[in-house]
């Protein structure tokens, strides 16, 4: 799935679905140059979920757990721990009861999931506020999800 987004209101509304159809088990990586919207995303995916805390970006602590909506989110940020993430655990939030969002995920390499729905925002370099943003099934699981998101994209008329 292939689409532009004008600006982070659009960004969320995307995310929002996302979050608004994701189960527990499931991984989102995200990927994207400094600044692409990968922070605004998981807001909005945090917002899907019925989750109405401050979302701040995990790069210092590479792991932030949030409660209280429907699913757990797990939002890590693993640009900072490039090749050193056997002693994060990170297996633990990819098996657990909620939904997992990586920040840079593409730098996990073998220690990455198997299965996940990769997300990649792409900066217009002539529009300063659009993104373009593809999603894509990895696995079984990662599959499925873009599947219900394509579906509910549908039904909300997008």
């Amino acid at each position: 799935m292939k689409l532009t987004v004008k600006n982070s209101h659009e960004t969320e509304a995307l995310a929002k679905v996302i979050g608004t159809v994701a189960q527990a088990g499931d991984i989102i990586i995200l990927s994207g140059d400094l600044g692409a919207g990968k922070t605004t995303m998981t807001k909005g995916i945090a917002l899907g979920l019925g989750i109405d805390k401050m979302i701040k970006s995990p790069t210092y602590t590479i792991i932030r757990e949030y409660q209280g909506g429907r699913l757990p989110l797990y939002h890590m940020d693993v640009y900072r721990v490039e090749g050193q993430t056997e002693d994060l655990g990170l297996e633990e939030y990819f098996e657990g009861e909620g939904l997992s969002v990586v920040e840079w995920g593409q730098l996990l390499g073998e220690d990455g999931p198997e299965q996940y729905l990769a997300v990649d925002l792409e900066k217009n370099p002539a529009v300063e506020e659009e993104r373009m943003i593809s999603l894509d099934g990895i696995g079984t699981a990662g599959s499925a999800l873009l599947e219900r998101i394509e579906e509910q994209w549908k039904e909300n008329g997008k």
